[in-house]
């Protein structure tokens, strides 16, 4: 390993190899590639790597927007490949791995992929096979246990020296991909190595893509960091949402909102259900990781009300004598196509085993994609939503938000009740009042 691993990659003689090209693999091969570092990505999808093949770049929706420049020259240019065949990542060439695979399955914590790449990895870097010591960073979110009952005796099994034979650490990431000011250059970043030359290293090479690095102690406390940081806002949401339930008469975006003009308050927003790799997630992987877990019930609260709110927004829709219900958005949040643990997925199952029909739209999603993850039909919004006696907004897709209101009222014929999760429809809430259909947003006065 060079004493300037920085300017080793820059010369172009070395690469960097990324495992996993989802929205953080194919940032990182972006953000690489755009200042000049060659780099390869491998993926176990070979639709993943057909589409970045046949167009140049990937089509993940809004990437582009996100990046804020253009992909494909860099892939023109060579400084960007992909591929299939993920023992081309092992090689001399490649003397920096980032894992970026997915840690989650069925909403709980799964490190499957994350074992096979390390597989992989000592496997092909073990003593005397390759003659390279990579630096392994693992973007991926795990709990420290993960280290002690996996990465550790992984390395044993196939006589890799951390350390010595190759240098690993931990450096989750946390950008938001719907806001272009929050990128994997603007936002600061924890990393941790397994020591401190490590870490000196990960400095080195992340701080070419990004501006603001953050040591951790130890890779141990690098990951913790990611899973506390997202507990705390699942803590903060599950009070907002047991407040929305102890004050249904009450709007509590009036009082949150209120509250959160105090300068040591942050201010949250009731919901459906929070969604998505993090938040949910989060209270998993700090509670799987403890010694004590027992101590940490409020973490085990969060989990529970978490996971009973889309039911509870299904029950009211039967206290109203709701039959037909159009669900606009299978993504979890707006202008985002990850609909890992959306709440409506959950909803979707509630109203189906009560015999309420339910269709679903999203524009990042095919007819056959929703068919897929929600087992039923979609519908064309805004032209097919006449059907229906209920709408329910999930995602605040930029499409629902910019949907005219004359043109939605004469869409909505028969509905007589509008749930809105987070607010897309709040400043049209007066010309439905005023059309005889019924609107809340998530937390405010009997909403519920």
């Amino acid at each position: 390993m060079p004493r300037n691993l920085k300017e080793f990659l820059r010369s172009g003689d070395k690469r960097i190899a990324v495992w996993g090209i989802g929205y953080i693999g194919y940032s990182s091969l972006a953000y690489f590639g755009r200042e000049g570092i060659k780099c390869v990505g491998g993926d176990i999808s070979k639709g993943v790597i057909k589409d970045i093949k046949d167009n140049g770049k990937s089509s993940i929706p809004n990437i582009e927007f996100w990046l804020d420049f253009d992909v494909k020259p860099l892939f023109r240019k060579g400084l960007i490949d992909v591929t299939n065949n993920l023992e081309e990542l092992i090689d001399e060439k490649n003397v920096v791995h980032l894992i970026a695979v997915p840690t989650e399955k069925n909403g709980v914590p799964y490190m499957e992929a994350l074992k096979d790449v390390l597989k992989q990895i000592f496997e092909g870097y073990r003593p005397k096979k390759i003659n390279c010591r990579p630096l392994v960073i693992i973007e991926s979110t795990i709990s420290p246990n993960i280290i002690n009952s996996i990465i550790i005796p992984l390395a044993r099994e196939y006589n890799v020296k951390i350390g010595q034979d190759l240098l690993l650490g931990v450096a989750p990431r946390r950008d938001w991909f719907v806001s272009p000011d929050k990128t994997l250059k603007t936002l600061p970043r924890i990393v941790g190595g397994f020591d401190d030359p490590t870490t000196d290293l990960m400095v080195e090479v992340l701080g070419i893509v990004c501006d603001n690095l953050l040591r951790a102690k130890d890779a141990l406390h690098a990951c913790l960091v990611k899973g506390v940081e997202n507990a705390y806002r699942q803590l903060d949401i599950t009070f907002a949402n047991q407040l929305s339930l102890a004050y249904p008469e009450l709007d509590i975006l009036e009082v949150l909102r209120l509250a959160g003009t105090k300068w040591n308050v942050e201010t949250y927003h009731p919901s459906f259900g929070a969604g998505g790799y993090c938040i949910p997630l989060a209270p998993q992987y700090v509670i799987d990781g403890a010694n004590r877990p027992e101590e940490l019930s409020l973490l085990k609260t969060s989990i529970e009300t978490n996971s009973n709110q889309p039911k509870r927004v299904v029950d009211s829709l039967k206290r109203r004598g709701i039959k037909k219900v159009g669900i606009l958005g299978l993504a979890y949040t707006g202008d985002i196509k990850v609909d890992i643990l959306s709440p409506t997925l959950t909803i979707v199952k509630e109203l189906r085993d009560a015999n309420i029909l339910v269709k679903v739209n999203d524009p990042l999603y095919s007819e056959e994609e929703i068919k897929l993850h929600c087992g039923v039909n979609s519908f064309k919004f805004p032209d097919e939503m006449s059907e229906f006696e209920a709408i329910l907004i999930v995602a605040p897709h930029s499409i629902y938000i910019s949907a005219t209101i004359d043109k939605l009222i004469t869409k909505l014929g028969h509905c007589k009740l509008v749930l809105d999760n987070m607010g897309a429809w709040e400043e049209k809430r007066s010309a439905l009042l005023k059309n005889g259909i019924e609107y809340h947003e998530a937390g405010d006065s009997n909403w519920l």
